[in-house]
């Protein structure tokens, strides 16, 4: 058997020769800074985000670098280390969503959203080196709408960057860049994270309309060392997408049925269900009044997730992790029955982790391909990788890459 892949992160010294080399050869001229931003693995609350409920992310230590320069144009040059020489060219001038194609709209969306909102954005040069590995579901493509967001408002002196608060306007141009020129359905806990994570710390993050950005998280410790613990992040490498359609068919499916039970989002009746004197009656006529089983099914996880986000940060501040990789099993298993986002590489992925050791483990991300995560002992993430990759070789599927997922910092810039 092949010995699985380790993915390492790229050194922020690195990252910086990197993508500078890749911009001066492309444009022939120096860039004026470099900037980079984290992919994230949510530990728990799936698909929660868009229904205003809880969800519990990290940074990761692999980042996308952005080497960008401003131009007094309109136009946008983009171009990726994955391609080298392809240059995709847009011009912001009348613009339109959808507007522009390939993984060039992520980056390019950023500057439209920006100037849909008055911004003074004008044309940019940009090029890209990322060890976020794509389609993942590890948010490689957050990782490059904040990078480019935090560029462009160091550089056109926009002053939203250097604050908690203030990241939020650039947060909603990367979520409005994905959605609209992207086409690729968010709900924001992905560029949340790449935006506001803190190292060593989970970020609580509240997805409820009402509140402000400074009520909206709270840093929660997730230091994985000082428990003797490891966070193993496994990339199946069976295909995710998150624009075909069945990640918008769900959350349809979840607006319909706050409609019919006459709630603004999912996030009232999840809260009203915890505080009825006998929750599980709450939930059972809360999805009795719904017309048919599918909707059902959808409703009956997010509620239970959202819970189930509240009281795994209760285990983990009280250091109950047998409690904590119970709450992963359940979140995965009712994203498989309930949500049915799962495929067999995750579900295998899932199985043995959980035969060999890991105290939980579940799918994160959107889920129809991408990542799983299991907490395990220090010291046993390679193992663990290995013994998937074995099983991932007799049934034929893809081999699969892993890496040690730490709570790491957010977006920055780096020269």
């Amino acid at each position: 058997m092949a010995q699985v892949e380790f993915i390492a992160p790229i050194e922020a010294d690195e990252g910086v020769a990197r993508v500078t080399e890749l911009f001066e050869k492309t444009y022939g001229e120096k860039p004026e800074g470099v900037w980079s931003a984290p992919g994230r693995v949510n530990l728990i609350g799936e698909h929660t985000d868009y229904n205003a409920g809880l969800c519990l992310p990290i940074a990761l230590p692999h980042r996308t670098y952005i080497a960008l320069k401003p131009r007094t144009d309109t136009t946008a040059r983009v171009v990726s280390e994955i391609n080298p020489d392809e240059v995709t060219t847009a011009d912001l001038e009348g613009l339109k969503a959808r507007g522009v194609d390939g993984w060039g709209a992520y980056p390019i969306g950023v500057a439209w959203a920006l100037r849909e909102k008055g911004f003074n954005v004008r044309g940019f040069d940009a090029a890209f080196v990322s060890c976020v590995p794509l389609g993942s579901g590890l948010s490689s493509s957050a990782a490059m709408t904040c990078s480019t967001a935090l560029a462009l408002d160091d550089v056109y002196g926009l002053g939203y960057g250097q604050s908690d608060a203030g990241r939020v306007t650039l947060i909603n141009a990367a979520i409005r860049s994905e959605n609209e020129m992207a086409g690729a359905s968010t709900g924001g806990l992905d560029q949340n994270a790449s935006m506001r994570c803190e190292e060593n710390k989970a970020l609580l993050l509240d997805c409820r309309p009402e509140l402000t950005p400074l009520e909206n998280v709270s840093q929660q410790a997730f230091d994985l060392k000082a428990n003797k613990l490891e966070l193993l992040a496994l990339d199946t490498q069976a295909p995710h997408q998150l624009n075909d359609g069945q990640y918008a068919e769900r959350r349809a499916t979840c607006e319909k049925a706050a409609e019919i039970l006459k709630v603004p989002n999912l996030r009232y009746c999840a809260d009203g269900i915890m505080k009825a004197g006998d929750p599980f009656q709450a939930l059972k006529e809360t999805l009795d009044a719904l017309p048919d089983e599918v909707m059902k099914k959808r409703v009956r996880h997010v509620v239970t997730e959202i819970e189930r986000v509240r009281s795994f940060v209760h285990a983990f501040a009280n250091n109950d992790i047998e409690e904590a990789g119970r709450l992963f099993n359940a979140s995965h298993d009712s994203l498989a029955v309930d949500y049915e986002v799962t495929v067999p590489e995750l579900d295998v992925a899932v199985d043995v982790a959980r035969r060999n050791g890991a105290y939980g483990a579940r799918m994160t991300g959107g889920g129809f391909g991408g990542s799983i995560i299991a907490l395990v002992d220090e010291g046993k993430s390679e193992e663990i990788a290995q013994k998937i990759a074995d099983e991932f070789a007799r049934r034929g599927f893809h081999a699969p890459r892993a890496l040690s997922a730490v709570a790491s910092s957010s977006a920055s810039r780096n020269a």
